[in-house]
């Protein structure tokens, strides 16, 4: 099934984890088609491509984390396409899991699974933040709830649980756009809200298949480093509650965001 799949590597100026999330790619259990895509190209990431035999195309319009994966889903031939971070680890079973789920699906929109943290070269598997969300996503661990629209875009009324570079996206149930230009931290969020209003099932594996680094040049770390993030917060809860819930939604949301501080 791995013919089906593509990962996309969205490659930004000189990360020095490249290699170690191209390299958790190239060890799957099922082997998938890989491409890299960058904005901002260089001498580094061509010479990752030719190291490891990977399709390269550069982004010549509009730069951008949302304009990249847009950008690099449009690449994708495959009926499945994960959009890789640059910086995080794949497991070896990730691939293998979310086509065997897809498969048992009859119309699967995306797939995601529990995920940890990478810090300082350490595996943290539990946090406040880790914990808030798998609880969050309880509904969603049976599968006569992955299909309802009702019950995730409750959930998503609360915050985004969802790990973004997790998911796998089922691109023939899916609009040609995923991501819409406008937010600079919850572009994942409000592609969730606009997918949960589909039809088909929202496929969650509490099996933890991926890590998702922390570290200071990240984009998340600097989104909450200038308070940007709290301001976009305030902006999406408004689109489900009153003013007044979503400032109270805001703050205690707030508090989680203190897990992605170094």
């Amino acid at each position: 099934m791995g013919k089906d799949h593509t990962f996309v590597i969205c490659a930004y100026k000189e990360s020095s984890y490249l290699e170690q999330c191209i390299l958790s790619l190239k060890r799957q259990s099922v082997e998938s088609h890989i491409i890299m895509i960058t904005s901002t190209p260089n001498e580094y990431i061509n010479g990752m491509a030719k190291k490891y035999g990977i399709p390269l195309f550069i982004n010549e319009g509009e730069g951008g984390i949302v304009q990249d994966w847009n950008f690099g889903y449009a690449k994708v031939k495959t009926p499945y396409v994960t959009i890789a971070h640059q910086d995080d680890i794949y497991f070896r079973h990730y691939t293998e899991e979310a086509l065997a789920c897809a498969k048992a699906s009859r119309h699967p929109l995306i797939f995601f699974s529990d995920y940890c943290e990478l810090r300082k070269g350490k595996y943290i598997r539990s946090n406040k933040l880790l914990r808030v969300k798998r609880v969050m996503l309880i509904p969603l661990r049976m599968k006569s709830l992955q299909s309802s629209i009702f019950v995730r875009r409750r959930i998503l009324s609360l915050g985004s649980p969802i790990c973004c570079p997790s998911v796998m996206y089922a691109k023939n149930n899916l609009p040609d756009v995923i991501f819409k230009v406008g937010f600079r931290s919850n572009e994942d969020w409000e592609a969730w809200e606009m997918i949960s209003r589909f039809k088909g099932d929202f496929l969650y594996s509490t099996k933890p298949l991926m890590a998702h680094r922390i570290h200071e040049e990240s984009e998340t770390s600097a989104i909450i480093a200038d308070n940007k993030r709290s301001e976009e917060d305030l902006e999406f809860y408004s689109r489900f509650w009153p003013k007044w819930i979503a400032k109270i939604l805001v703050r205690l949301y707030a508090k989680g965001q203190e897990s992605n501080r170094l």
